[in-house]
C-alpha cells in the first residue's frame, strides 16, 4: 500500500454515553497519532459537529481516516452516504471502518471492489438509521403506554396559591377580569386560564 501523508481517527460519543475509551483504544492500536484523533461529544443526527468539520478541512488527498464503526460517523442514512462520497470521491481520502473490514477503501480499487464497498455502506447506513427510528418509535410507544397507566411526565405543577379559589370564583362570576385574577394569584394570564380550566374539571368530577 502507498505511503500515507497523514493518518487520522474520528471518535463520536453522545453526551450521555461518555465511553470514548473503547474507540480511542481501537484507533491507537492501528497507529493513529494522538494529535490526529478528533473527538465530538455530540448527537449523530447531522454533521454540524465542530471536530468533524475541522477534520474535513484538514483531510487531503491520500490521507487515511479510521473510524470504529459506521454509526460513529453519523446516524442519518442519506447524510452518511453524502459524507462518504465527499471524503472518498471529492477529497480522495481513504476510509477504514474497523468493525467492518469490507468497508476499507484501500482495497478493491477496481470496479467490483468499489461496487461491493458501496453496497455494504448503503446496507449498514440503512441499518443504523432504521435502528434510530425504531428506538424513537419504541420510546413513543412506551410513553403512550405509561400515560395510559396514569404516569405523568414533566415537572409536577406548583401548588395553587391560597387565594386561587377566591379569585377564581370572582372571575367566574364576572366581578373581576382574568388579568386581575391572574395578578392576584401571582401568575401570567395564560397560566391562570390553564389552571382554572383544570380546577373547574376537578370540581365537576368531585
Amino acid at each position: 500500500m502507498k505511503q500515507r501523508e497523514n493518518i487520522y481517527g474520528y471518535i463520536r460519543v453522545s453526551t450521555r454515553e461518555q465511553n470514548e475509551a473503547r474507540q480511542l483504544s481501537a484507533l491507537r492500536e492501528v497507529g493513529v497519532p494522538e494529535k490526529n484523533i478528533l473527538l465530538d461529544k455530540q448527537s449523530g443526527k447531522d454533521f454540524l459537529r465542530p471536530q468533524y468539520r475541522r477534520l474535513v478541512r484538514k483531510l487531503k488527498k491520500d490521507d487515511l481516516l479510521y473510524i470504529k464503526s459506521i454509526d460513529r460517523l453519523g446516524r442519518n442514512y442519506g447524510e452518511i452516504l453524502e459524507q462518504w462520497r465527499l471524503l472518498t470521491k471529492e477529497k480522495g481520502v481513504d476510509i477504514v471502518v474497523l468493525d467492518m473490514p469490507l468497508l476499507d477503501t484501500r482495497r478493491g480499487k477496481d470496479l467490483m471492489g468499489t461496487f461491493l464497498s458501496d453496497i455494504v455502506l448503503q446496507v449498514l447506513s440503512f441499518v443504523a438509521e432504521n435502528e434510530r427510528v425504531n428506538i424513537r418509535q419504541r420510546q413513543a410507544e412506551g410513553i403512550t403506554a405509561a400515560k395510559a397507566r396514569g404516569v405523568r411526565f414533566g415537572r409536577p405543577p406548583k401548588p395553587l396559591p391560597e387565594n386561587f379559589h377566591s379569585a377564581y370564583q370572582r372571575w367566574r362570576a364576572g366581578k373581576i377580569t382574568g388579568t386581575a385574577a391572574a395578578k392576584e394569584c401571582g401568575m401570567p394570564l395564560s397560566t391562570f386560564r390553564y389552571r382554572a380550566e383544570i380546577y373547574e374539571k376537578a370540581m365537576i368530577l368531585k
